[in-house]
């Protein structure tokens, strides 16, 4: 495809043969049917949303990820066959999906589709007050609150399991605070465009440059909401919709942004303002890789390389021409990049 570059901390050469090669074999007229089956899915769950009395059962990845019978009947390609036999003796296999600010289980759809096709487990969760989670934004404060889905998962894990996460955006601090409380439930942690912060740093201060200081953005921002009253601190933030088409998804195809624009939901403030404590015991023993994204206008390129720079992963993937939602944007790509560092010892 051209389009993926990656190095790894003790190896930098890139190696371009073996991401060349094509996971999936079937006709791009299919491949495009089914994804346009799976977005239909999507977008009408997302329309059902505010009609919900109540939660769904059952995790809405697996609404949203489930395929048809037809699809998992069909025959693998060559290629796609030796994928999966690659990936038959991998010991962990369930790779959990951590969405950002606004976002929800929702945004993984074509994600959760192909790392099903070739035998993973992914799992997209809702983090507190977002998605299909009835939970009042405005009441959540802290990144524990915010990160209870996932600590809950990690929490009923057996104990020789462990998971492989995935964090997009924002929701790289909740990637974080899970190393730093489970790393000994955690295989690997995956940054995709994400907040990988160092110690004492808040996820807001990696946006510092787009957005402003912290304190300047409490003070000024138009896109504050102020759960509580206007005399009391704010409690969340969204961006105007025409805003959120420019910085997030510049380069998404346009029913995805359809989609996120009726799904989007509003990001509570305290757990992105928090400060985070990570000890090399801990968070500094697990296995972390990053994915970068070239044609990020919501987390600019420049930064992100400041983020590896000063917090150095295992491995550094790099995805060109996507926007900051690869999932979206850049979803074989994506998709690729994930199955290879699964095969990371």
């Amino acid at each position: 495809m051209g389009n993926i570059i990656y190095r790894r901390k003790k190896d930098s050469k890139e190696n371009n043969g073996s991401r060349s090669r094509r996971i999936g074999g079937r006709s791009q007229r299919k491949m495009a049917a089914e994804e346009e089956l799976l977005h239909r899915q999507a977008l009408s769950m997302a329309l059902h949303q505010h009609q919900l009395s109540q939660r769904f059962d059952g995790s809405m990845s697996r609404r949203i990820g489930s395929t048809s019978s037809r699809r998992h009947t069909d025959p693998l390609a060559n290629n796609e066959n030796k994928v999966v036999e690659s990936l038959e003796n991998i010991k962990f296999r369930r790779v959990v999906l951590i969405h950002g600010e606004g976002f929800g289980a929702w945004c993984w759809y074509k994600t959760i589709a192909q790392l099903e096709e070739v035998g993973l487990l992914p799992t997209a969760m809702d983090l507190t007050g977002s998605g299909i989670d009835l939970t009042d934004t405005n009441t959540v404060t802290t990144l524990a609150e915010y990160s209870k889905p996932l600590i809950q998962y990690l929490e009923a894990l057996p104990e020789d399991e462990k998971v492989i996460l995935v964090g997009h955006s924002s929701g790289g601090a909740c990637l974080s605070y899970a190393l730093e409380n489970f790393p000994e439930k955690i295989s690997k942690a995956i940054f995709l465009c994400a907040t990988m912060v160092s110690n004492g740093q808040r996820p807001f201060d990696v946006f510092a440059e787009e957005l402003g200081s912290a304190e300047r953005f409490m003070q000024e921002s138009e896109f504050l909401i102020y759960g509580n009253g206007k005399d009391e601190p704010p409690t969340g933030f969204m961006f105007e919709k025409q805003l959120m088409k420019g910085l997030y998804f510049n380069q998404s195809p346009t029913k995805d942004v359809a989609l996120a624009m009726v799904t989007m939901r509003p990001t509570p403030l305290g757990p992105i303002m928090e400060k985070l404590s990570l000890s090399p015991e801990k968070y500094g023993s697990g296995q972390r890789f990053y994915i970068q994204t070239l044609d990020d206008r919501a987390l600019s390129p420049d930064v992100q390389e400041k983020l590896v720079r000063e917090n150095p992963p295992e491995g550094v993937y790099k995805i060109k021409g996507s926007d900051h939602c690869p999932f979206f944007s850049k979803p074989q790509s994506l998709h690729k990049i994930l199955v290879e560092i699964v095969q990371i010892p």
